[in-house]
């Protein structure tokens, strides 16, 4: 399986991590280990600037988060074994898209945040005090 790295930005290479900071201004704490979760699959919510999706929101998703991602056409419930991916049950933590998540919020569908494990990369997306809203 091919894993992305963290690298100097100044080496010009694609892959540059974004500094592990949460929407709290602290160091980024773990998400979720099992199942593995992130766009760097290091169980934390980090980024980089080609995570186009913003995997930021660390969250313990619910079964009405899990329909309403699937319904949006984001299956998080199906196991996807080539992507090393074992699908998701309420009460899972994962790292889910800041916009699915805010769509979420939007129609009364949220689950919610754990806010030292989400990047403040979210932030871009997500006003502070929505996530406060729902944190745990």
């Amino acid at each position: 399986m091919f894993r992305r790295t963290s690298v100097d930005r100044r080496h010009g290479s694609p892959w540059c991590m974004d500094p592990s900071v949460n929407v709290l201004g602290t160091a980024l704490q773990t998400c979720s280990e099992m199942p593995l979760t992130g766009w760097y699959r290091d169980g934390c919510c980090n980024t980089d600037d080609n995570d186009r999706g913003s995997h930021t929101v660390c969250c313990v998703v619910t079964d009405d988060f899990l329909q309403f991602a699937l319904d949006q056409g984001n299956d998080l419930i199906t196991p996807a074994p080539h992507f090393n991916f074992p699908g998701l049950k309420p009460g899972d933590s994962w790292c889910v898209c800041a916009r699915t998540w805010l769509q979420a919020v939007n129609a009364g569908m949220a689950c919610p945040v754990d806010m030292e494990a989400t990047h403040q990369r979210a932030l871009d997306i997500i006003p502070l005090d929505v996530l406060e809203t729902h944190a745990l």
